[in-house]
């Protein structure tokens, strides 16, 4: 009888405690949905600040190039084998040019498991058969869009009220996914080149892989967007156009391609040419993008870097940035989440060294046109993050974060109206500003005032006396889609959404 007893008591205590345990885990998502809604509001607030429609439009141009995005579930298509892909995949499986199925699903196996965006070229006849296979046996499983840095930019400035001219060549059938308001310079082609996107959602497993984040993995083999072949079109026109803004982006295209001896740089030499002969007021936007050869990396930096006003890109993309900058090499996949103190320390690593350079040609400045990085924006899963210098062309950073914020969620949940509950907040409730214990304050997020801003004075150091450089840095919670309906592309809204903003 007391054994019955006390067995009814621990079934008793086993309920209660089970009750408490649902009790407890509501009362927290319920605690976390506020939280989040209220972030929202926040960041709804701040958008709203500025004032549309402009009068007169500000007027964008951007380079170079178009596609046909070919979109399809990346474990789907590509069939795990553990006789081809190891348990343990490290950097060594990462190559320039994939020759074989075996080289494929390694390196795809690489940057799952690490949630990395990446871009791969296979050789013609692989990627070929790839495009054969995802057309006749994933037929029902594929999506096209329209595809290229560019035009999707271009696409989201002209939702934001903007003029917009694009550089690009393009088949009539891709004309007719650009609205017919976007002028197009570029002549009209039979075949567009296609990119392969092999998509992927957080949790998804492949193998043994598990995927940390939802992202792509985009396999191509260009054949006219190497050569920036539209460069020469927007030429013609964009004297007369006289843009506020002109975005570089595409570049990456010319990674890994097989270009006869200078070629490549002679078509950089032309790029810089033509943004060296835009207005001083034109101010000069360099999309990023994911490289993984040195040699281009570096012509980037010769060429490109010093020549520009404004900078985007991804996490990876810094870390890779910065390790070109400090130790000439490639990175080829970062932490997908990183902390927020150590990506402003490269973001501020990335503006000093640029910084340093302009200051110490400063003698040659006016002869060789070449502008200092006064904007960098940074954007993560969990955040985004705007270092802009004070009393420059930029303004409205903290719109300009708290839009690309918004821009985000909205792309990657493929709605308009945000659900909170379709929304989940991965940045910590407070930051470091920095790895540096004697420079770093601590920032407590406030869900009522969701991007905190402050200044900074950063000490350039150059060869003649050092330059004091005052700097606002904006940091936005993102609001990360629950189930990620599309990525590839989300980079280049973002990006668009947070300039679209600022001048």
């Amino acid at each position: 009888m007391a054994l019955l007893k006390y067995m009814s008591l621990i079934t008793t205590c086993s309920v209660f405690a089970a009750l408490i345990s649902i009790v407890w885990q509501a009362f927290l998502s319920l605690k976390q949905l506020n939280k989040v809604t209220q972030i929202l509001t926040s960041l709804l607030a701040i958008e709203s600040q500025l004032k549309r429609p402009w009068e007169p439009k500000p007027k964008v141009a951007l380079g170079y190039g178009a596609c046909s995005d070919l979109v399809i579930s990346g474990t789907a298509f590509l069939n795990y084998s553990s006789a081809i892909v190891p348990d343990v995949l490290g950097p060594e499986f990462t190559v320039d040019e994939i020759n074989d199925e075996a080289e494929l699903l390694q390196t795809f196996g690489y940057y799952f498991q690490n949630g990395a965006a990446a871009e791969s070229m296979p050789n013609p006849y692989l990627f070929r058969k790839l495009i054969q296979i995802a057309k006749k046996q994933h037929r029902d499983g594929i999506q096209w869009f329209i595809g290229g840095n560019a035009p999707l930019m271009g696409i989201r400035f002209d939702k934001e009220g903007w003029n917009v001219l694009l550089g690009a060549r393009m088949s009539h059938k891709l004309r007719r996914l650009v609205p017919n308001h976007i002028k197009i310079a570029g002549e009209q082609v039979e075949e567009d080149d296609i990119h392969l996107i092999l998509e992927y959602k957080a949790g998804e497993t492949w193998g043994p892989f598990t995927a940390p984040r939802a992202n792509r993995y985009i396999l191509h083999n260009d054949q006219n967007n190497p050569h920036l072949n539209s460069l020469e079109h927007l030429q013609k026109v964009v004297k007369d156009y006289q843009p506020d803004l002109f975005v570089i982006s595409g570049v990456q295209m010319m990674d890994s391609y097989k270009f006869e001896v200078g070629i490549r740089e002679e078509r950089l030499l032309k790029v810089n040419k033509q943004i060296n002969e835009l207005s001083p007021r034109t101010q000069i936007h360099f999309e990023m993008a994911s490289y993984v050869e040195i040699e281009l990396l570096l012509q980037l930096r010769k060429y490109i870097l010093p020549y520009v006003d404004s900078l985007g890109m991804n996490e990876q993309e810094l870390e890779n940035l910065v390790q070109v900058m400090e130790h000439g090499k490639t990175s080829f996949a970062s932490d997908s989440n990183p902390r927020v103190g150590a990506t402003l320390d490269h973001m501020r690593k990335v503006f000093g060294i640029l910084a340093k350079d302009y200051y110490q040609n400063a003698s040659s400045v006016i002869k060789t046109k070449r502008r200092m990085v006064t904007r960098i924006h940074l954007h993560t899963l969990a955040f985004q993050a705007m270092l802009t210098v004070k009393d420059s062309a930029w303004k409205n950073t903290q719109i300009g974060a708290a839009k690309a914020s918004l821009v985000a969620h909205r792309y990657v949940c493929q709605t308009q109206m945000i659900n909170p509950e379709s929304a989940s907040l991965i940045m910590d409730d407070s930051f470091s500003t920095s790895l540096d214990a004697e420079k770093a304050q601590r920032i407590q997020l406030d869900p009522q005032n969701a991007v905190p801003c402050w200044t900074e004075t950063l000490r350039v150091e150059t060869s003649t006396k050092p330059r004091d450089v005052e700097i606002e840095i904006c940091v936005a919670p993102v609001l990360v889609c629950r189930v990620a309906k599309k990525t590839a592309g989300a980079g280049d809204n973002i990006s668009a959404a947070g300039l679209s903003q600022q001048l």
